[in-house]
């Protein structure tokens, strides 16, 4: 679903010349075997199967609630079963409206009617397929309204604002944005709350098409009729199925009335390419929009309204529909109770190449070095699970029900979940838990980058110098993994179960404008993304090496400096954004500071303690005493949970990390009080700080536990 993961910041200090370079979580006598059984694993993912797979996997549409979705889920099935893994399909259901009909034309002295329709192209053999699911927008509800056109550059709150100043209402109105900046959900839910009847999105040559380069299929951009199909759920209410917020949506199951599901959008929205809106946004008057709201067509920019009126008819075939989750398990030797899991979803607006199938080509490599593995004997000390996720673009379906469906034995026995998505040629990208943050620099350092043949540490750590300004002196010693808002399967495991999560998956290397159209093909992905599937090698390779090391782990490999540190960070942020205005300058966040304070201390005494892991030489001995550490480190991240949820979206348990109400994918970090403060609710801001310090501490309070119940069981 996401175009563009949260991007990580990997700059490292010089690494030691060191053989072999220390694990965490490992002592020191168990390095080489570990080191050995990674670098068979990174030595089995293979370009050819890669290639293969995206061929395969994306040769016709398969959008989640088809037979050609479950066709791809058994071809996913017979796979992980033919490498030896017990694997099965879940089967969930959920609300997936259909497009009937799709209207937008214009009346008035020059007449027009939108084709919204992507034109097949011969260099592309796909994208003349029959089946392809229609230009729309998901959950869009079914309307016919007809008014003048106000344009509102990218449908943000702080684009309304600027209206507001100019004195230039959407009240009654239709509002045309352009895609980009904010999540497509956003737009119509903004302009729905300032009385908007309709609104349309479209794609500004600007930001993905020929002001960025040549398109398609000359180059990689999105040609004029290129169209962004995508949802517009409010995800950032809840994800998943929107008429069973909060559990599992199963055939003849509870289920809420569609007036009842908050997450509907309350206003027709359509997308369309910027070839149907040039036509439009020509009919506007009004004032000339600011410099930065102009994109990049031949017109002048105005704000509106002007002398057509729009027509906008959308109707659908509102349904539940099947899901195919594909469940693949490797049972753990020692802790089989303890879960490892990796997550990609298998669903697609169309083909689908990139988005997401070569994730899920990827992930089928590291099954691949896994299988490569028990072959020789091993087997891992955790429980290991393989999820190929269904209906992850209409909402995060597929992994939602099935997070909700496993809830209480995810808080139990889930160590970790891992995600990814769309994969490309270029850089590492990395998100997630903090406290994961040492962990993913090692895997990092380990995995060898195969453009530079340095580590993909170096590798982004010498992108990130490059890119930084030349008068930016800032430190080149540290790493800092990104926080995760949502947008893709593992917003259910971080937000609502609680489980310790990174989001993983390498690009940047070239941009392109394919995004969720017809043209998101093998053709394409072969043409100007991972053209040589190497950064699909190198994907599974690094997904391959985090599974190993945390599965087989005697010591969890999570450490705490990094959360007190970066939670710092965030509070000092919303103390300074409180003291900006008058209405909350008097916040008090002492409670959270002191809560802080004793993270600090307890960071440092679980450092000191696991220090002492180097040195040992019996930890088969000591296992039983490892394993209550392991269970308090793998519950740590549930303890920055509140079953309360954040204001008005109780499905979002988490208190440091989830989407913005209003940024969909982009994250909030402390969001209970960093959006009280926002809105100037005061009193709801100190009651949130006091949530948040009370989560901190109980999370302070579970490490210091750790660090007493390890100093004593290595001693």
């Amino acid at each position: 679903m996401r175009r563009a993961l949260c991007a990580v910041i990997l700059l490292a200090a010089p690494l030691r010349a060191q053989q072999p370079s220390p694990i965490h979580g490992f002592p020191a006598d168990q390095i080489a075997a570990q080191t050995r059984r990674e670098t068979l694993a990174r030595a089995v993912p293979s370009r050819d199967t890669l290639r293969a797979l995206v061929r395969l996997l994306s040769a016709v549409p398969h959008e989640a609630g088809t037979e050609r979705s479950r066709h791809v889920a058994e071809v996913l099935l017979a796979r992980f079963r033919a490498l030896g893994l017990d694997a099965h399909i879940e089967q969930f259901e959920a609300l997936m409206p259909r497009p009937v009909s799709r209207t937008l034309e214009l009346a008035g002295p020059e007449p027009f009617t939108a084709s919204l329709k992507e034109p097949p192209l011969p260099q592309d053999p796909t994208s003349g397929q029959a089946d392809q699911l229609p230009t729309f927008n998901a959950y869009a509800p079914d309307g016919d309204v007809t008014a003048e056109l106000v344009y509102v550059n990218y449908g943000r709150p702080d684009d309304y604002r600027v209206l507001d100043s100019l004195g230039i209402s959407v009240r009654g109105k239709i509002v045309i944005a352009r895609y980009g900046q904010s999540w497509r959900g956003i737009k119509p839910k903004v302009a729905a709350e300032h009385g908007a009847i309709g609104c349309i999105i479209y794609s500004d040559p600007k930001d993905d098409g020929y002001f960025v380069g040549d398109v398609y299929p000359t180059g990689p951009m999105r040609a004029a009729s290129g169209v962004q199909r995508g949802s517009v759920m409010d995800m950032p209410t809840y994800p998943g199925d929107p008429e069973s917020p909060g559990w599992a949506s199963l055939p003849g199951g509870r289920r809420l009335t569609q007036a009842e599901a908050v997450t509907l959008v309350k206003i027709p929205v359509l997308p369309i390419g910027y070839e149907d809106a040039l036509p439009l946004l020509r009919t506007l008057g009004g004032p000339v929009a600011p410099e930065s709201w102009r994109g990049a067509l031949p017109i002048t920019y105005h704000l509106g309204p002007g002398t057509a009126q729009a027509h906008l008819a959308l109707s659908f075939e509102w349904r539940t529909r099947p899901l195919y989750d594909v469940i693949a398990t490797v049972r753990g030797a020692v802790w089989p109770d303890q879960w490892v899991i990796y997550g990609n979803h298998h669903d697609a607006w169309v083909n689908g190449a990139e988005d997401p199938i070569s994730g899920q080509a990827a992930l089928g490599e590291t099954a691949r070095a896994v299988a490569a593995l028990l072959k020789t004997g091993w087997r891992p000390a955790r429980t290991i699970v393989f999820a190929a996720w269904d209906g992850e673009e209409w909402g995060l379906l597929g992994s939602t029900e099935w997070a909700e469906a496993h809830a209480d034995e995810l808080r139990t026995k889930a160590v970790v979940y891992y995600n990814s998505d769309t994969n490309d040629a270029g850089w590492l990208n990395a998100a997630g838990s903090h406290s994961l943050e040492q962990f993913v620099t090692e895997v990092a350092r380990d995995v060898t980058d195969p453009r530079t043949g340095k580590s993909v540490l170096q590798a982004n750590r010498d992108h990130a110098r490059s890119e930084r300004a030349p008068k930016d002196t800032s430190s080149d010693t540290t790493f800092a993994l990104e926080a995760l808002g949502s947008g893709s399967d593992y917003t259910a495991f971080l937000d609502h179960v609680g489980t310790a999560s990174v989001n993983l998956g390498y690009g940047g290397a070239s941009h392109s404008g394919i995004y969720h159209s017809i043209y998101d093909s093998y053709t394409f992905y072969e043409r100007f993304l991972d053209t040589g599937y190497v950064y699909g090698v190198t994907e599974a390779q690094t997904t391959a090496t985090a599974i190993l090391r945390m599965a087989d782990a005697p010591l969890l490999p999570f450490e705490f400096r990094a959360p007190a540190r970066t939670y710092r960070k965030y509070a000092d942020e919303i103390a300074r954004l409180a003291a900006g205005n008058d209405t909350t300058k008097g916040l008090d966040v002492a409670a959270v500071r002191s809560a802080l304070d004793r993270l600090d201390t307890a960071a440092v005494a679980y450092e000191r303690a696991s220090a002492a892991l180097t040195g040992v030489k019996d930890v088969a001995r000591r296992r039983a005493a490892l394993g209550a550490v392991n269970r308090l480190l793998a519950a740590s991240e549930q303890a920055l949970a509140d079953s309360a949820g954040l204001p008005r979206r109780p499905w979002f348990r988490h208190l440091v990390y989830a989407p913005g109400a209003y940024t969909g994918y982009g994250v909030k970090t402390i969001p209970g009080i960093r959006e009280a403060v926002e809105l100037r609710h005061v009193a709801e801001a100190q009651a949130e700080a006091a949530r948040v310090a009370a989560a901190l501490t109980r999370y302070a309070e579970l490490v210091q536990r750790a660090a007493a119940a390890l100093a004593l069981a290595l001693r």
